[in-house]
């Protein structure tokens, strides 16, 4: 059995990060009984341990609360604080004090991607990675050639099975249904292939700009920040193959298969965009070509999926927040009824599967019925599943609680990490400029062009169930 971390290690304990989604998430363990363990944030801060104390409760109270006083003070009971400069070995001397007896830490790197070479170096100079597990943030590299060095660092110091890199999108409820429904029925698998699905869609959409992230945006962008990894784990999990039994390496290596079956991008199949004003946005280039909103069509050629086309967006500024998946189905063979197959613009669609993940979580399989009477015309009506209470888990409670434990399953592997960066490497830099759209859009017009021999996007709105 995997022995269970004994410490976790917070570098970057005093970002934007932490405050958002760790503080939450260690309150919520602690109030559990799942967290026991001392844990050590690292930041540049000087802080005394009032001040800490402070800035912990003050990000509780921002991001919902403290409702259960005697939880709140064994959670500091467990906070420590090291103050220093990641580039200098003290820092991590104090950090070896401060651990005391922890033969275990996980350490967590919630800090810019530039210092994770130079932290886990470090680790592994104080002599603080033996026996000890590294929980790393994305982006893992830029590209493909910065990816496998990170790797090279990463291995250098640590074994494979604990490294665990973060795609914070594996954890959300949503996403982790769609690996239980696709192999929980029995029913979805004979027509789950290319000669029953006619094209995938995928949306990721958000009404709100960059805000004040304009410095890492312009160093990112949408098809980096956004497509890479979020979108490409949601294709994954659409795509890939049973695993054989359950375990993270099994599903690792479908996932895994899935990316290397995926046709490197070409120029063509993308559509880059920015919305009109980002270049007015702090931290922003006057002149910035850096896309905010990205649609690209996806080719996977496996013996499933040869010949369907797979389509991914995502975007700021857009009409509302929400992201879904729809499974656009074949129609039935022979015609029968004249209303049957409505796929016009302004008709709608007809057999579909809709996969609602966020805001609210819902599985909707569309079907026509006919209408009452003698004529044999029908309406579009949806079998809809929905979920609207919220999880009791969050992210990155499942997430940190699941590191320590040693349980990579919702984790990426290396393997997966580079077969993605390979398929949009050729458009990194080989690209479409970013054509303006204006806030409130659905993106570029030429994005509609990309898809439009399959029917158009599905533009996911709020809604309610169809009766």
């Amino acid at each position: 059995m995997t022995a269970h971390s004994d410490a976790l290690v917070v570098f970057g304990f005093s970002g934007d990060l932490a405050s958002k989604k760790i503080f939450p998430a260690l309150y919520a363990m602690v109030k559990k009984g799942e967290l026991a363990v001392p844990v050590i944030g690292v930041a540049s801060s000087k802080w005394s341990a009032d001040q800490m104390h402070q800035h912990v409760r003050a990000s509780l109270e921002r991001e919902g609360g403290v409702d259960d006083a005697p939880a709140f003070d064994r959670l500091l009971s467990l906070l420590h604080y090291v103050s220093g400069n990641y580039k200098e070995p003290a820092t991590f001397d104090a950090l070896k004090r401060a651990l005391g007896n922890a033969q275990r830490p996980a350490h967590y790197l919630a800090i810019p991607p530039a210092l994770f070479a130079t932290v886990i170096r470090s680790l592994g100079a104080a002599g603080l990675a033996k026996d000890a597990r590294v929980i790393v943030e994305k982006p893992f590299g830029r590209d493909l050639a910065s990816a496998r060095e990170l790797d090279a660092v990463a291995h250098s110091v640590f074994p494979e099975a604990s490294i665990f890199r973060i795609d914070h999108y594996l954890g959300k409820e949503a996403i982790m249904n769609l690996l239980y429904f696709r192999f929980a029925n029995s029913f979805l698998e004979p027509i789950w292939n290319r000669n029953h699905v006619a094209s995938v869609q995928v949306t990721l959409a958000e009404n709100f700009g960059i805000g004040l992230r304009g410095g890492f945006y312009e160093s990112a962008g949408c098809l980096r920040d956004v497509i890479q990894n979020h979108l490409f784990q949601i294709v994954a999990l659409l795509a890939m193959e049973p695993p054989a039994y359950r375990a993270f390496t099994a599903i690792h290596s479908e996932k895994a298969s899935v990316f290397h079956a995926m046709r490197p991008l070409a120029p063509a199949d993308i559509v880059r965009g920015q919305y009109d004003g980002y270049r007015s946005e702090k931290d922003v280039a006057a002149d910035s070509d850096v896309e905010t909103y990205c649609a690209l069509r996806l080719h996977i050629d496996s013996w499933r999926w040869a010949g369907v086309p797979w389509y991914l967006r995502s975007g700021k500024m857009l009409p509302n927040t929400a992201a879904e998946v729809l499974v656009q189905l074949q129609p039935p063979p022979q015609k029968l009824f004249d209303d049957s197959q409505p796929m016009q613009p302004g008709e709608g669609r007809a057999n579909y599967l809709r996969f609602k993940l966020q805001p609210v979580s819902a599985i909707a399989l569309a079907a026509r019925i006919k209408r009452p009477g003698k004529g044999y015309v029908g309406d579009q009506r949806e079998l809809y599943l929905g979920e609207d209470a919220p999880a009791d888990e969050s992210t990155y409670e499942r997430l940190l609680g699941d590191a320590m434990a040693g349980d990579g399953s919702l984790f990426t592997s290396q393997d997966a990490v580079e077969a993605a960066w390979a398929v949009v490497d050729p458009v990194l830099v080989d690209h479409p400029a970013a054509l303006p759209y204006a806030p409130g859009t659905w993106g570029p017009q030429a994005a509609d062009a990309l898809i439009a021999t399959d029917g158009g996007w599905h533009n996911p709105m709020p809604e309610r169930p169809c009766a």
